[in-house]
């Protein structure tokens, strides 16, 4: 019943008639992902431009805290007179 059912005279598989008549031609690799020079030089400005304003955000945070704590004790020293 489950039983496989072979042919009765087997036939060779077809051979092979052309052959090639050019060799295969060599395979291209692509070249690994480059970045040009101008995208190069635009994140680093970027990154520069950002450091800078950071830094001036910060200096700017700490010259207002600088100036808050010596009004508060120029304030302070003229209310005790």
């Amino acid at each position: 019943m489950f039983l496989p059912k072979y042919p009765d005279s087997p036939t060779p598989p077809p051979a092979h008639t052309h052959a090639p008549t050019d060799p295969a031609p060599a395979r291209r690799t692509l070249p690994p992902v480059s970045l040009s020079t101008g995208a190069i030089a635009a994140v680093i400005t970027g990154g520069v431009v950002l450091t800078a304003l950071l830094a001036a955000v910060a200096v700017s945070a700490i010259s207002v805290a600088i100036a808050a704590v010596v009004l508060r004790s120029l304030f302070r020293e003229q209310h005790r007179r």
